[in-house]
């Protein structure tokens, strides 16, 4: 029960209101984790930069189970493996950024969809911390079930990276 285990993966892309670059954006997604991605939309209005609330602007796509760990190791081959100390936060949860998506091993560079960088956020959990979460009979978890930053740190570790 005190194993942690990786909950989901998140890609995400912020590309802005042109529909033309979310076209783009949604390829590049889609090669890259093999998933159809979701559109992410405004929440508030700033006018400075011409949005409002409800204009599409990003995609994301989750990843879980063993396709999710796979896509990990390719994103931290990208970084060639290493990672910063403060892309943890408290809770166990990390992420980091990939500057250009033809980084990854395997990826070819497409002259139509040009170069694009996405983030990579990663959720981790241990067993029993579903509790907290379901509908019925919903119940606190206790400190030793919580994932800390330096049980996270660990999981990376074990997939071979090294920690900055």
């Amino acid at each position: 029960m005190q194993n942690v285990v990786l909950d989901k993966v998140v890609v995400n892309m912020g590309v802005g209101a042109d529909q033309d670059e979310l076209k783009k954006a949604q390829q590049i997604i889609q090669l890259i984790t093999g998933k159809k991605p979701c559109p992410t939309s405004t929440e508030a209005k700033i006018p400075d930069w011409g949005l409002r609330p409800g204009i599409q602007i990003g995609l994301k796509a989750t990843l879980r189970g063993e396709e999710a760990i796979k896509f990990l190791k390719k994103a931290f081959a990208a970084k060639n493996n290493k990672m910063a100390e403060k892309s943890f936060d408290r809770t166990g949860n990390f992420g980091f950024g990939v500057r250009e998506y033809i980084d990854l091993p395997e990826a070819k560079y497409d002259p139509k969809l040009g170069i694009k960088g996405f983030d990579v956020l990663v959720s981790l959990k241990k067993r029993g911390y579903r509790v907290k979460l379901r509908k019925i009979n919903k119940t606190r978890v206790g400190h030793k079930q919580r994932v800390t930053k330096e049980d996270a740190a660990e999981f990376v570790k074990s997939l071979g990276v090294i920690i900055e």
